[in-house]
């Protein structure tokens, strides 16, 4: 069944129902459908586009992403989402590299968009306001004259509806292929667990061509006839007045965003009506947690999963939440914990994280190779490290990539991370390892003050040691403004390595013996 049959759906089951909320403006139902039609009929007729082509979204969190998504896939098209932080030759990257037929996207972000003689597969770019630049067509001419209504695109379920490029964390990003039936499975198990209702608010300014944004809040929120209250970008103070304003009851957030809001006053206050509180997109510190539900009177409930993934595998539930774990795997979903062999490993042993289940992607597109080295029998292998433990929770402990090897020890980032967290004048922390003649790597922090705070490098570091093996404490500490992140919240490892190459100026690293 395509995944555009949910918009059909609570169309027909609540036209007048507001579907989205953005600023002042309000969409219904049955407008949402209308004009998600009317685009998919027009793309359709100026492009001759069929089932199973490319459609790129290069938007921002407005309602036209939401239109525009779901026009395509109701042809049975496959949206196709970029960063809008991407540069030029960013963009040329993934719409050669998808071969898009079609770039729907703003004039603000035009000067990013690559000339069609550039990208040899794009025909027609479309502009959703005010088209300034020649060869681009404005949306907004269009829509009138084409069909309002009519049955979506047969499509089965192992045929694809969405490509997501992978953060690029670790190099060139890959484009994770969803099919119809990956999308659906996991909108179902993310309902199910949020006990997500047509009754319910979703905030979202988490980014919609991210796999946390697109499917978790957006396409379930159009499952279940809620309102998604659509922001575009966080911004403190205007996401706890439209909490407010817009009764918001579901919020969602990568862990930097609770941290921040916890600085805010009476932040409890904001929260009145939110009945639940999810995160993922990267380890939730457990002090963090603890703070927040000192605090606001809350749990926060922490899944985990992958764009390739759809994106989720697990859930810390409702009625069997178990603290720093990101709890056990969704239904019809296998995750287990495996050696270098592949060999499933006992409880708290700890080893690579795979999963199994209808939520694991077709592939990488277009990449038979990069796909078979990741997918063995099945099985995706993530590249996260963790463990399970006897009752079958799962527990993250770092990426495979970013372990530490000092002298022939393992030392995992995030356990010294959460150590340094607990220090009352650090709000971030980021470590990596570095290059060390004597012991080959070497342990590196680089740390964010809380706001009026001081602190010196030889402080973090003996904080570290008296709470930790010392092999485990970092030897060198950079203090910086922000951790560099990706849009899903995730800490930029690669860039924090490139930053630790770099010629110091100054004395704000310090080795210690």
């Amino acid at each position: 069944m395509n995944i555009f049959s949910a918009l059909e759906r609570s169309k027909n089951r609540y036209p007048d129902k507001e579907a989205i909320v953005f600023g002042s403006d309000s969409i219904t139902y049955a407008q949402l459908y209308e004009q998600a039609y009317r685009l998919s009929s027009a793309l359709k007729e100026i492009a001759n586009l069929h089932k199973g082509e490319r459609v790129a979204l290069f938007l921002p969190n407005r309602p036209e992403f939401v239109i525009s998504y779901y026009a395509v896939v109701g042809l049975g098209a496959i949206a196709v989402s970029l960063n809008v932080m991407l540069k030029r030759d960013e963009v040329k990257f993934i719409l050669n590299d998808s071969e898009a037929k079609i770039l729907v996207t703003s004039s603000r972000l035009l000067d990013q968009v690559p000339d069609v003689n550039e990208t040899p597969s794009l025909k027609k770019i479309l502009c959703i306001d005010a088209a300034e630049r020649a060869g681009v067509i404005g949306i907004n001419g269009l829509l009138p004259l084409a069909a309002a209504s009519g049955p979506a695109a047969e499509v089965a379920q192992d045929e694809g509806a969405a490509i997501l490029y992978t953060s690029g964390t670790t190099g060139k990003p890959k484009g994770a292929l969803l099919s119809h039936g990956n999308l659906r499975s996991n909108v179902a198990a993310t309902v199910l667990h949020t006990q997500m209702s047509s009754s319910d608010r979703l905030i979202c300014y988490l980014p919609l061509f991210h796999c946390f944004g697109q499917n978790f809040i957006m396409n379930a929120s159009v499952n279940c006839g809620a309102t998604l209250v659509l922001h575009e970008r966080f911004q403190p103070d205007e996401i706890l007045d439209s909490l407010k304003s817009n009764r918001v009851s579901v919020f969602f957030g990568v862990p930097p965003v609770y941290l921040r809001l916890l600085a805010a006053p009476n932040i409890e206050q904001h929260f009145g009506q939110v009945r639940y509180c999810f995160t993922a997109a990267a380890p939730m510190p457990v002090t963090v947690a603890r703070q927040w539900r000192e605090q606001v009177g809350q749990i926060i409930y922490e899944g985990y999963g992958l764009t390739e993934t759809s994106p989720f595998a697990s859930y810390n539930h409702d009625v069997r939440y178990r603290e720093g774990s990101v709890g056990t795997p969704i239904e019809n979903v296998e995750m287990k914990v495996v050696d270098p062999e592949g060999h499933a490993l006992p409880p708290d042993e700890q080893g690579e994280i795979a999963i199994k289940g209808p939520n694991v992607m077709l592939g990488y597109f277009r990449r038979p190779e990069e796909t078979a080295e990741v997918i063995r029998d099945g099985w995706f292998l993530t590249g996260d490290i963790g463990k399970v433990d006897s009752d079958g929770y799962f527990y993250l402990v770092d990426r495979a990539k970013d372990m530490i090897n000092l002298s022939g020890f393992k030392v995992w980032p995030r356990e010294v991370e959460e150590v340094l967290l607990q220090h009352p004048s650090l709000s971030e922390v980021g470590v990596v390892g570095i290059a060390d003649p004597a012991s080959g790597e070497a342990v590196k922090a680089f740390v964010v003050l809380k706001q009026g705070q001081s602190l010196s490098e030889q402080e973090v570091i003996d904080y570290a040691r008296v709470r930790m093996a010392v092999y485990k404490a970092p030897r060198f500490v950079e203090f910086i403004d922000a951790l560099p992140r990706n849009p899903a919240g995730k800490v930029l490892k690669r860039e924090l390595r490139a930053r630790a190459k770099e010629p110091r100026n100054g004395a704000s690293s310090l080795k210690v013996a």
